[in-house]
């Protein structure tokens, strides 16, 4: 009697295209990878002839060892003539669920060329410097080994270093003008005070974003596809990190079942 032949289907699980931050040889192949994607999305800031990785290529060297920022909370600081916000962020690592690192950061209206900075802008600004210097301290010499400075661009007050022009005397005709302008300073800053002020917001959970990478990973999702939601996803909120994972599944299906119809 002739069996029929049993077909048995071997199926590959996905490569996952990720790094080991305790081997050192991975870690070395990872600083060529983040080199040449930092210069082709030109990642970086020139300041004063040397680059500073921006927050997004630290961002996409974490993902890269599986290594995601959670946001522990944004402070609002503030006094009567100042807006000022102060944030934590922690480094989750996803194969562990273990908190590797973290990184506080400050933001200030005072700061140079922020004076009119509406409070929402501080407030981000604040959250988004704390990524930065929490990667910048376990991740500080990859972005060395890469070619690049060890700070975040964020942390750099490039706007503001050149030296203070001397103060010239005072001519008596010009008091009228010095008063109107002092006068007026308060009105512009009680006017940005007064703009929408931004609300609590509910960022993705560490669980919305290891199911985010996890389906980053299928095989069906594109190179380009993956990177560009990784460089987003601390922005997602929950509602939007939601919204993300039912686009991917649904992408991956449909997908897969373009492939097997073509098989």
């Amino acid at each position: 009697m002739n069996q029929p032949d049993k077909e048995t289907k071997v199926q590959k699980k996905p490569k996952i295209e990720s790094y080991d931050i305790a081997k050192s040889d991975e870690t070395l192949h990872l600083a060529v990878d983040l080199a040449k994607f930092i210069k082709e999305n030109r990642l970086y800031q020139n300041i004063q002839g040397k680059e500073y990785v921006n927050v997004e290529g630290w961002q996409y060297a974490g993902s890269r060892l599986g290594i995601l920022p959670v946001v522990e909370h944004v402070v609002n600081i503030s006094t009567d003539d100042e807006i000022k916000y102060q944030a934590k962020v922690n480094l989750l690592d996803m194969r562990s669920q273990l908190i590797v690192g973290a990184g506080f950061a400050i933001c200030s209206n005072r700061e140079q060329g922020k004076k009119y900075y509406q409070e929402f802008a501080i407030a981000s600004m604040a959250q988004t410097r704390a990524i930065g210097k929490a990667y910048r301290n376990i991740l500080a010499w990859v972005i060395r080994a890469a070619g690049y400075e060890p700070t975040p661009s964020e942390e750099m007050d490039y706007s503001g270093n050149e030296p203070a022009a001397k103060a010239k005397p005072a001519v008596p005709t010009e008091k009228k003008a010095t008063m109107k302008s002092s006068t007026a300073e308060p009105v512009a800053e009680a006017a940005e005070k007064q703009e929408e002020q931004s609300g609590s917001v509910r960022y993705a959970s560490a669980k919305q974003k290891e199911e985010i990478i996890r389906l980053l990973n299928n095989p069906t999702i594109t190179r380009q596809e993956k990177t560009k939601m990784l460089l987003n996803i601390n922005r997602f909120d929950e509602e939007r990190a939601a919204q993300a994972i039912d686009k991917l599944k649904k992408v991956i299906e449909e997908r897969e079942d373009g492939q097997s119809a073509a098989a």
